[in-house]
């Protein structure tokens, strides 16, 4: 295939006013092509809550035009004479990160070096608003074709629809990470707070690690059905359920939040954890820092951190994983046409719980 044959054509977002559903459907210059790259006829890419902050300058002034989409799966069309292990024709998944450095930037680089590349210090290129090691734009999955270095694109196994798989690239693999990162499995127990695009597959990777228990937690009673089906053991509504901080204190071993919002009482759910627990924080909030007491911490000795995506490596353990014990996550697909109406939906919190975009 030559270079000019993919379409390269994508929902761009030319301003803040593009999160409002003014996105807009234009050509594009991909990335310079480079023998580790691939290109990869796009069938389907989830629509992730990062999208719709990042169109907005959410977290940072974003740099427009932005063609957002972060959770591609594809067939692929072209194969660089240097990449190795991936062919034509290959169904592979491309989640948020796109580059590190991989050496390439002063030397040996340990992050990279040690299968920990989302870690990388030196160049960390996101598969949207980022820039290559040659100062070229990435551009994301809102499209037809994406061009993308190999090293980033994991196979998908053939038991995963590509529909359940998408959501896995960002949401699944940044709650399978941590989870698997601090000791899920048989005889823990597990806490997720929000029951969402993260947070119900906090409850299926939890489960499907073997933890002896899940609770779920959100504000209001309206999910309960949802995370029980999910596989939760319990839920809480933390609104509505009077004492629950008294009930559950110290039942948990580590609790993920996936809620991306400062004001969460931290505070209550730190006491939910056992002497040496776990919090990790997922969700990234856009309304600024929030603050927790060191006390909390000290007195039982918790350790509070944070996590993000997933390395390639993570993807392809996570996708192992959700093969093996049948993760399905719960997913709706939308026309890729309807992209604009599918990020108003996420964003008033219609998705139940996770969209799809399909070409």
């Amino acid at each position: 295939m030559s270079e000019s044959t993919p379409m390269f054509e994508k929902w761009m977002g030319l301003d803040k006013e593009s999160a409002r559903g003014q996105m807009v459907w234009q050509s594009f210059e991909p990335k310079t092509w480079e023998e580790s790259d691939l290109e990869i006829r796009i069938t389907h890419c989830g629509v992730c809550a990062s999208d719709i902050c990042v169109l907005r300058s959410g977290w940072r002034p974003t740099p427009y035009p932005c063609c957002v989409g972060h959770e591609i799966v594809g067939t692929v069309v072209r194969v660089g004479s240097q990449v190795k292990g991936l062919q034509i024709g290959d169904r592979v998944g491309v989640g948020p990160q796109s580059d590190s450095c991989r050496g390439r930037v002063d030397g040996h680089c340990v992050e990279c070096s040690t299968g920990n590349e989302k870690y990388c210090t030196k160049l960390w290129t996101g598969t949207y608003a980022g820039r290559y090691l040659d100062g070229t734009m990435s551009y994301g999955g809102y499209s037809l074709y994406n061009r993308v270095p190999a090293h980033f694109a994991v196979k998908i196994p053939e038991k995963i629809s590509s529909a359940a798989a998408a959501p896995m690239l960002c949401a699944g693999a940044t709650v399978y990470a941590p989870l698997k990162q601090y000791g899920c499995g048989p005889g823990k127990k597990i806490g997720i707070i929000g029951v969402g695009g993260l947070g119900h597959f906090g409850i299926l990777f939890a489960k499907a690690l073997g933890a002896d228990w899940v609770s779920a937690f959100s504000r209001k009673a309206s999910k309960r059905d949802d995370a029980l089906k999910l596989g939760a053991d319990t839920y809480i509504a933390t609104s509505e359920d009077a004492g629950w901080v008294t009930q559950h204190s110290g039942s948990l071993d580590i609790i993920v939040s996936t809620v991306s919002s400062n004001t969460f009482p931290i505070t209550d759910y730190l006491k939910l954890l056992r002497p040496n627990g776990t919090f990790v924080q997922v969700g990234n909030p856009e309304d600024g820092p929030f603050t927790f007491p060191a006390g909390a911490l000290i007195g039982s000795g918790l350790r509070f951190c944070g996590s993000k995506i997933g390395n390639p490596n993570e993807l392809r353990e996570m996708f192992a994983l959700a093969a093996e014990k049948n993760v399905e996550p719960w997913t709706e697909e939308r026309p890729m046409k309807e992209a604009n109406q599918a990020i108003l939906d996420m964003d008033q919190g219609k998705a139940r719980y996770r969209y799809v975009l399909v070409n």
